[in-house]
């Protein structure tokens, strides 16, 4: 049973249609048949109020399409994983924290320990990855740069071609022990976030990026003021 299934049989039931639901939903009708056809994942619960809305539309017991959501959710990315949203490589996460400013460390890590491969772990793991592959991706034909991230590795100038080539294309998911020795470790330098505001702060090594600092801001900004930056990040 998914909630697609659950908001169809009631709609067919009450002999309602699909744009009836979204005015109660108080979205667009595109945004119900999206749901409905399975072209759109089932937002995550905590982070919407619309089944709240289409279950007392719909007549459903509170909760019941948010904990439908949540187990089609899991049971999606548990498809996509082939387990659990677990850590993939104990190293990774061992890497991550390691670099963690020692102030928030302990705070982060009992975060993680709590939610195994959750959504902090993911978001900054992520931004980790991205800072690197912009660096891996700019630098690439810059054979001053590979030669002397090869050297850091101890590998060859044409094995870190090749290395840099594949670590372009891969993501969080399949983040290898090795993508953490060739390049997180020696690039990332440290990292720390502001678990109020979700501000985090990137700093890269001086053999590499000259201690270039990254920050990305995840905070609501007024509409009046003036962005200079791209959304979610200050580089």
């Amino acid at each position: 049973m998914d909630v697609a299934l659950v908001i169809r049989r009631r709609l067919e039931e009450f002999g309602l249609e699909q744009r009836h639901l979204a005015q109660a939903a108080e979205v667009t009708d595109s945004y119900i048949s999206q749901l409905l056809t399975g072209r759109r994942t089932p937002p995550a619960p905590n982070r919407t109020d619309i089944y709240e809305k289409m279950d007392k539309f719909l007549k459903l017991p509170s909760g019941e399409l948010a904990t439908l959501a949540d187990h089609q959710r899991k049971e999606q990315l548990k498809r996509e994983l082939g387990d659990e949203p677990t850590p993939l490589f104990r190293e990774v996460r061992e890497l991550v924290l390691r670099k963690c400013n020692l102030s928030t460390g302990r705070h982060i890590r009992a975060i993680f320990a709590k939610q195994p491969f959750g959504e902090l772990e993911r978001l900054v793991t992520e931004k980790l990855v991205d800072v690197v592959k912009g660096l891996a991706q700019q630098e690439l034909e810059n054979e001053s740069w590979l030669r002397t991230v090869a050297e850091l590795g101890g590998r060859s100038y044409e094995e870190m071609r090749v290395i840099v080539l594949e670590f372009l294309d891969t993501d969080i998911f399949h983040l290898s022990s090795e993508n953490c020795v060739t390049f997180l470790d020696p690039m990332i330098d440290s990292w720390d976030i502001d678990l109020a505001t979700f501000a985090l702060d990137i700093v890269l090594t001086d053999k590499v990026a000259s201690g270039n600092v990254k920050r990305f801001e995840f905070v609501e900004v007024e509409s009046s003021q003036q962005v200079g930056e791209e959304p979610g990040f200050i580089g």
